[in-house]
């Protein structure tokens, strides 16, 4: 067997790796693991021709090398295509009313994978739907002109009067002040302002409200007499009462229930343009444009909550700056849709998979 040039093997993979990964932004996701965004421009992406030529010399030269086949796989599955972001979209009209609310009844609900009998004494109102594109641009001319938030450089900031701070340990202090709403410069932000007036992208206004920070959504809710749900509430919301299903709508979940990753809704594709959001109450028994959809809805008839955006939730627990997000997206693995998974970011986070719903007390 021919001995492998080690050098030469790391200067192919050097050079390739240089090519795939100087074209692509890394951030820090909620869970810590660094994940790849893909570039704004197409330019420099696809490896060379040259070098994968180069490199599968080297894999043959080593018989099924399992350090050479490794290396191929990892350069097979990061040198793919960029996202267009402003792809061809279809757009549909759900016929559910976004503007429409949900009362959940007072009572007991069981909380958690361990189905945990849990009472909540009060009954409150919950969003249909989450907070669509259209109506946070609503809010944002409306608070705009009153004050209630500014525009500040590339984002839209709002008085947020802070956290009591106990100086935990990996606690971050959130002090009194302007913290950012939504950044206006991101190129998935579905939001434009032109100066005078906000307005949403074309397409995009019956799709939920995302790139927005738990500030920016505790400031919607604050602006319209409400609030964010507790984990709690929402909990009870998506699960219903009357039994311990792990999705809204029951017990299994199919690509017809909601929007996930590799779920193949009209949304996605993800050999090119990825996974995007559908519009809210998309999963409602029709069927568009040949795609056929099952009735999703939660026991209380709220939709979507399960995939398409994670939503923040309200909670400030003691000693911990950061936020909850329940009900999976766009960008996770069906198992993740379940009722009981969380997830957590700082409150300045935002992404294309993020966003909310309100409540409100009766």
């Amino acid at each position: 067997m021919r001995k492998v040039n080690m050098m030469s093997l790391r200067g192919v993979a050097g050079r390739i790796g240089r090519e795939v990964f100087s074209t692509v932004h890394l951030h820090r996701t909620s869970f810590g693991a660094v994940q790849v965004s893909r570039p704004r421009r197409r330019s420099n992406l696809i490896v060379s021709r040259g070098l994968l030529r180069a490199w599968f010399r080297y894999a043959q030269s080593v018989r099924y090398s399992t350090i050479a086949l490794a290396m191929t796989l990892v350069i097979l599955l990061t040198s793919c295509a960029p996202v267009d972001l402003n792809a061809p979209m279809p757009t549909f009209d759900t016929g559910v009313d976004p503007n429409s609310w949900a009362q959940t009844p007072a009572g007991m609900f069981f909380h958690g994978q361990e189905s945990q009998p849990t009472m909540i004494d009060y009954s409150y109102e919950v969003m249909v739907t989450d907070v669509t594109a259209a109506q946070y641009t609503d809010f944002l001319n409306k608070a705009l002109a009153d004050g209630y938030v500014k525009v500040d450089g590339e984002n839209v900031v709002g008085h947020y009067p802070g956290d009591e701070f106990r100086g935990v340990k990996h606690e971050e202090e959130i002090k009194a002040g302007n913290w950012v709403f939504i950044p206006l410069n991101d190129p998935s932000q579905r939001i434009e302002f032109d100066g005078k007036t906000f307005s949403a992208q074309t397409g995009y206004e019956n799709h939920p409200m995302t790139m927005v920070t738990w500030f920016g959504a505790w400031g919607y809710c604050g602006y319209q007499n409400a609030r964010l749900p507790t984990e709690l509430e929402w909990e009870k919301a998506a699960r219903g009462s009357g039994d311990e299903r792990p999705f809204p709508w029951g017990e299994e979940i199919q690509r017809e229930n909601a929007n996930f990753y590799a779920s193949r809704d009209p949304f996605e594709d993800m050999s090119s343009f990825g996974s995007r959001t559908s519009p809210v109450g998309f999963y409602n028994g029709k069927v568009y444009d040949g795609f056929q959809t099952v009735n999703s809805a939660s026991p209380y008839g709220l939709y979507d909550m399960a995939g398409n955006v994670w939503q923040w939730t309200g909670d400030v627990y003691k000693g911990m700056h950061y936020r909850f997000m329940r009900g999976g997206s766009k960008d996770v693995y069906d198992m993740d849709l379940r009722v009981w998974v969380r997830n957590n970011a700082t409150p300045t986070y935002y992404s294309p998979g993020v966003g909310f719903r309100c409540v409100r007390d009766k």
